[in-house]
């Protein structure tokens, strides 16, 4: 059962729901993803995560992902920034940004003790993510640098948030078919 809701939330996570359907960047819109997708990957095939459990690294990775695009989602509808090509108010900041940082500080918080360059591959491949989105003429550069802050900002909060008062805790997440539980013991 928990290895189908992994795969529900990592298929879900890696598809791209956006509104800007009209100026499709297929690359980017599935690279955004693939720094969380590689946390789940390693975590699926075994790789010990810091998080000890996978109730605690599932809440962890989510909280990041949903407080980071709850964040950009206000603030795109917000700001109301003109795009550089002019298709659409919702420049600042940048979705892309925000995910492809939030996945690469998780994949840093979760595997770089295994290897400093795992988490140089994650931030490398978050900052050229950012980069295209420039190049393609979808943001400015002051969105992406936004967007970094918030991703980062935003899952450096979930962890400093779990290690003040969720380690050693027990936490039980159970899914029924129809909505996720969570239930925290103190």
């Amino acid at each position: 059962m928990m290895k189908k809701i992994i795969f529900l939330f990592c298929l879900l996570t890696t598809l791209n729901v956006s509104a800007q359907q009209q100026h499709s960047d297929a690359v980017d819109d599935v690279l955004q993803h693939v720094p969380m997708a590689a946390v789940y990957g390693l975590r699926v095939c075994g790789v010990q995560s810091d998080s000890q459990s996978w109730t605690e690294f599932l809440a962890t990775s989510a909280s990041a992902y949903i407080l980071s695009a709850g964040t950009a989602y206000v603030l795109k509808h917000s700001c109301n920034e003109l795009r550089p090509d002019k298709s659409d108010r919702r420049s600042l900041p940048s979705g892309h940004a925000t995910f492809a940082f939030a996945g690469a500080t998780v994949l840093m918080h979760e595997y770089g003790h295994l290897s400093p360059w795992i988490t140089v591959g994650g931030y490398t491949l978050a900052t050229l993510v950012s980069a295209d989105r420039v190049r393609l003429d979808r943001h400015y550069v002051h969105d992406v640098c936004a967007g970094a802050a918030i991703g980062i900002g935003a899952t450096e909060l979930t962890y400093w948030l779990k290690r003040k008062f969720i380690k050693n805790r027990n936490i039980d997440v159970s899914f029924n078919g129809f909505q996720f539980d969570v239930a925290v013991r103190w």
